[in-house]
């Protein structure tokens, strides 16, 4: 399958026709053929992103290739630095990627033909014909600034919903003919799903200023401490992880001794390549777990007051200032068009630096909408 898309996109073939192509033939995406290496993904068949990131994989040519993301903790508050970071993964400058001097592992594809995809990669997205660039897609600027862009999921599928405007009022859309063909959720999807933003914006604003007003204070301490204590033991999970990865690494080692004392190589490299799998998932798993840090309230009741005064903000703040103010909440939304209600869920920032991406406290409510 690898083959075939390195082909069919030296062929002129687009990243979403080369998907649309697969899921055709019925050829089960990743997600779908290993899934327990792609827990957090839905396997409903193959995206444009899906083929990009094959396309720009190194590790087809047979080398082995480390470096190409660096972490990097970014301040949830410029102006405030107590209130922690949030980590995000980037790609590494290309100086900083670090490539192995021989092969380590069977090539999939030649050097040759990777260097030509990204060469074209490349020549599309600097310009060319319009009808190339559109091959590749990217960020579309636009008049429009959508509150809850990337907030909003459909409860029919599960995927984000996309804004769009008409007229003068925004809605966020789904769409079934973006599904992947012969999904089992077309048989309920609707054509379009469509939730106005007016509908919810003002409801959303109401209550999550009603949850940290200084009038609620000890509500939203307690609900948020029987979230945490919900969530803060996870010791099983990660033994079961722990001892994967420690099983993974025992193979490996057993592997590598038994090269060293003379076993031909080749016919140990597809158990090497197995091991490595299920290590590298394991290591991914273990990144996921909470921090497991249990929540005292003092810090529960620092949040609080830290979010405080949220309820004016919300209610002075534009589209712009809405998106930031939602991104620090950690907010989530699935709408559900036949009941016409949506649920939300927010997960307020820990006011200790190291325990940002682990905070487990969450406040959910349900709004039912009269106008959607």
């Amino acid at each position: 399958m690898v083959r075939r898309i390195f082909a069919e996109y030296l062929d002129g073939n687009g990243d979403r026709a080369i998907a649309n192509g697969l899921n055709r033939d019925g050829i089960p995406c990743p997600s779908a053929r290993r899934p327990d290496q792609n827990r957090h993904r839905l396997a409903d068949g193959w995206q444009g992103s899906t083929v990009r990131s094959i396309l720009e994989n190194p590790k087809y040519t047979g080398f082995a290739v480390f470096g190409r993301w660096t972490k990097h903790e970014t301040l949830l508050d410029p102006d405030d630095v107590a209130a922690g970071h949030v980590v995000r993964f980037r790609r590494a400058e290309r100086e900083q990627v670090v490539r192995s001097r021989r092969p380590a592992h069977p090539a999939i594809v030649s050097v040759e033909d990777f260097t030509e995809v990204q060469l074209l990669r490349r020549s599309r997205a600097a310009g060319g014909l319009k009808a190339r660039r559109r091959l590749e897609r990217g960020p579309r600027k636009t008049k429009w600034v959508y509150a809850l862009r990337g907030r909003v999921r459909c409860g029919y599928c599960e995927r984000k919903m996309e804004g769009t405007p008409r007229e003068t009022r925004i809605y966020y859309r789904c769409a079934a003919r973006t599904i992947v063909p012969g999904s089992p959720v077309l048989a309920e999807h609707p054509k379009n799903v469509y939730l106005p933003e007016a509908a919810v914006i003002d409801q959303l604003n109401g209550w999550i200023g009603a949850a940290f007003a200084p009038s609620n204070r000890d509500v939203t301490v307690r609900t948020m401490m029987r979230s945490a204590g919900a969530k803060a033991d996870e010791s099983s999970r990660a033994d079961a992880v722990r001892r994967r990865l420690e099983d993974a690494e025992r193979r490996m080692s057993r592997l590598q001794q038994a090269i060293e004392a003379g076993a031909s190589p080749a016919a140990v490299v597809d158990a090497i390549n197995r091991a490595q799998e299920e290590r590298d998932a394991a290591r991914e798993d273990f990144r996921r777990l909470p921090a497991g840090a249990a929540i005292g309230r003092a810090e529960v009741e620092a949040m609080v007051d830290y979010l405080g005064d949220v309820g004016r903000k919300l209610n002075r703040a534009d589209p712009a200032k809405l998106q930031e103010l939602y991104a620090v909440f950690g907010l989530d939304m699935v709408y559900y068009a036949k009941e016409r209600m949506v649920d939300v869920t927010i997960r307020p920032p820990r006011r200790v630096n190291a325990c940002v991406r682990g905070a487990t406290c969450t406040l959910t409510t349900r709004l039912w909408l009269t106008n959607a």
